[in-house]
């Protein structure tokens, strides 16, 4: 084995400056001012996101699950808010007594050989504007409010029977 050096002595390395805990302190708080604007653009841009990845955009309900109505979009993925929906009721003087803002039920007559069958279509749907009925034009429409998938109901009853309302 060979024999140990001895280190030779020298002053003390002196740095220019010195060691201030201004300056150093300074620094620390550029440092964390820089992390927290890093933390926080790394933040928005990861920022909540649907299923789908789209921001910006209000939820949609899986298409396996019903809507608070308790009806099923009309399509996977399609909205579930309300839409208006005109129909045309068969009496018009019925249509007289709706207002703005009433809730009705939709029933649709269906005439057939072995008799009538009457069927509820919507449940609720609220009035949202009552048009000026035309003399001799066999009814009244009426502009309601309802979800999508029930005014794809009412879109289809009205094309085979007879529309009727019920107020609440």
């Amino acid at each position: 084995m060979p024999a140990t050096r001895e280190v030779p002595r020298f002053d003390p390395v002196r740095v220019r400056g010195g060691h201030r805990p201004g300056r150093l302190l300074r620094h620390r708080r550029r440092a964390v001012a820089a992390g927290l604007a890093v933390t926080a653009t790394a933040l928005v841009a990861a920022g909540p996101r649907d299923a789908d990845g789209a921001r910006g955009h209000p939820p949609r309900p899986p298409a396996h699950t019903a809507s608070a109505s308790g009806e099923r979009p009309a399509h996977p993925g399609g909205a579930a808010g309300p839409v208006t929906a005109p129909i045309r009721i068969s009496d018009a003087a019925t249509v007289r007594l709706l207002r703005p803002g009433d809730r009705v039920d939709v029933i649709a007559a269906e005439e057939t050989v072995s008799g009538g069958d009457a069927r509820v279509v919507a449940r609720g749907a609220r009035v949202t504007k009552v048009p000026e009925p035309v003399e001799g034009d066999g009814g009244a429409l009426v502009v309601l409010s309802v979800p999508r998938a029930t005014a794809a109901r009412l879109a289809g009853a009205s094309a085979t029977a007879r529309l009727a309302v019920t107020l609440w």
